[in-house]
């Protein structure tokens, strides 16, 4: 492992696998919350779910006691307007809910990171196509990611799949500017970040062993949030509602590899005709 300007982590094929074994973890357990979330549950059960498994899978939960004031929590939920780091406890959901999960894991001290929007019940068909496309805005940012470009090429890949798509509120859809992705290894964040907007062809190079977090935060309105009382749980300000994609991933000479997908993202990949680099 080495580091580069900004202090950027670059790392071993052998680190990178390792770090693959945290982010299967991160994967497995979205996909068993997945399956959890339905109407009558709590955020606070899905906390207790991810802790479990987590601990049972031989990880730690990267968000317990992170930051100031320290997370209180293994996975944040974040509920309708509550765009990130909302704080579980006993709010329970509700059909036509929305809830985006992010959850972390730490596997001797190799980081994954990822998120998931999940409807709960019947959803209201916008917030439905707000869904479709801040996962599918994150797919696009893997597919312009090529060894020997820039970061800011995912960020304009990420912008420009969003900006294509019709809003279906006759609107535009708010990309948020202060919450960005990020690289991940040795820490859950790390250099360099990763907006979702902006020029590509900026930024540090995309070379091998960076491995980086890449989370498009979408609205049906407002690109502009507030911080709710607990100091944590960030809301838009016009009260419309968010969705939150995240995967943590990295480049090999063959191609992208979603580290924190259970497949590795080889099926998404070949969907989009990008070139598969994992295992």
């Amino acid at each position: 492992m080495g580091f580069r300007d900004r202090g950027v982590e670059i790392k071993t094929p052998d680190q990178i696998a390792r770090m693959r074994v945290a982010g299967r973890l991160v994967g497995e357990t979205l996909e068993l919350l997945r399956s959890s979330v339905k109407a009558g549950v709590s955020t606070g059960e899905l906390d207790a779910i991810a802790a479990e498994n987590i601990r049972a899978g031989g990880g730690t939960p990267s968000f317990l006691g992170y930051g100031h004031p320290p997370f209180p929590a293994t996975i944040c939920a974040s509920v309708n307007d509550e765009v990130v780091h909302g704080i579980p406890g006993p709010r329970v959901l509700e059909d036509g809910d929305v809830i985006s999960i992010d959850c972390g894991a730490i596997v001797e001290g190799w980081h994954g990171d990822a998120a998931i929007t999940v409807p709960v019940g019947e959803v209201r068909s916008d917030v439905l196509e707000l869904m479709r496309v801040t996962e599918g805005a994150m797919w696009a940012g893997f597919a312009a990611a090529r060894l020997g470009g820039r970061v800011t090429d995912i960020s304009h890949g990420v912008e420009s799949y969003v900006r294509a798509q019709a809003h279906p509120n006759g609107g535009s859809y708010g990309i948020l500017e202060d919450f960005t992705g990020h690289g991940i290894g040795t820490a859950m964040h790390q250099p360099p970040n990763v907006p979702n907007y902006g020029r590509p062809g900026r930024g540090p190079k995309l070379e091998r062993g960076l491995a980086l977090a890449v989370e498009p935060m979408i609205t049906l309105g407002s690109k502009y949030t507030d911080l709710a009382e607990d100091d944590w749980t960030v809301v838009t300000d016009d009260g419309s509602w968010a969705a939150h994609f995240e995967h943590s991933f990295t480049l090999t000479p063959d191609g992208a590899w979603i580290l924190t997908a259970v497949d590795g993202g080889r099926a998404k990949l070949a969907e989009l005709g990008v070139p598969y680099g994992g295992e």
